[in-house]
């Protein structure tokens, strides 16, 4: 699960019934005509917005704003040095052997297309283009939410003009205007806490796991060019470095250096068992 999810659900929607409860009764904000015209209302429009591939797609969505998914953009970097190192070292056609143990489809993708000897501009293009067709995915479901977003506060208002106008119906009874009043305002009500607390920070959460997996994605493209275009190991580390954050390149730094100690120690010691 995605604790930064859960924690913000848990603190927004904590506070609100807390202020709720110290407002007075919780009861008096619970009215089930007013939930059914705001979420089936926003439901419903939202459908009639988008093509019905967006809508079968929203469980996934839901699962993914809901799951821990974190892009293991130093992993990946490390692995396009090291294939870089073994291009360096016994040449292109060596990756070949490598593509059966990668789990990612983008990766493999890329270092087939290295392994086929694929012209450069053929690479960037065909690569490229599939991260033009994965924004376009992922902004479908970023739209969806946006749509519901905008969707909730207008239905929440039409709620509350439903009531008003039951209101005006009883204006020959003064007692029942005040509880009627208060019906329809808390449609509107629904319709806030829907948009802001819920699908806004939905969309939001989504368009930055999207942001995270491109830059990813673009960053093994510059790899797999550098690969191609027979870089040192060293300058590619350096070029894919600039899409880390700060501290992340510096933990790369350390593990790099840590990971070169290993292997030197481990060559010792084949040297001296050779000797031996």
């Amino acid at each position: 699960m995605d604790v930064a999810t859960i924690v913000g659900l848990a603190i927004t929607f904590g506070t609100f019934f807390v202020g709720l409860f110290m407002s007075g009764s919780i009861g008096q904000y619970i009215d089930v005509p007013s939930l059914v015209i705001v979420f089936g209302g926003t439901v419903g429009a939202s459908i009639l917005a988008v093509d019905m591939s967006t809508i079968k797609a929203v469980p996934g969505m839901l699962k993914l704003i809901l799951k821990k998914y974190r892009v293991d953009a130093m992993g990946i970097m490390a692995q396009l040095v090291r294939y870089a190192e073994m291009a360096r070292r016994e040449g292109i056609l060596s990756l070949d052997k490598e593509l059966k143990n990668i789990e990612d489809p983008f990766i493999q993708k890329a270092v087939q297309l290295l392994v086929d000897g694929t012209e450069p501009e053929l690479i960037r293009d065909i690569l490229e283009t599939e991260i033009i067709f994965l924004e376009q995915r992922h902004q479908g479901g970023i739209r969806y939410f946006n749509i519901c977003a905008a969707l909730a506060p207008a239905f929440g208002f039409l709620g509350t003009l439903i009531g008003l106008i039951a209101m005006l119906a009883k204006l020959s009874e003064p007692e029942k205007l005040g509880p009627a009043m208060a019906v329809a305002l808390v449609t509107t009500l629904y319709g806030v806490i829907l948009s802001n607390m819920v699908f806004i920070p939905f969309a939001e959460k989504l368009k930055g796991k999207h942001e995270d997996e491109v830059l990813v994605k673009e960053m093994v493209i510059e790899g797999v060019m550098s690969i191609q275009s027979g870089d040192n190991p060293r300058m590619v580390e350096e070029k894919l470095k600039t899409f880390l954050p700060p501290a992340l390149r510096e933990e790369a730094s350390k593990a790099r250096e840590k990971a070169k100690a290993s292997t030197s120690v481990e060559e010792a010691g084949e040297g001296a068992l050779r000797g031996a």
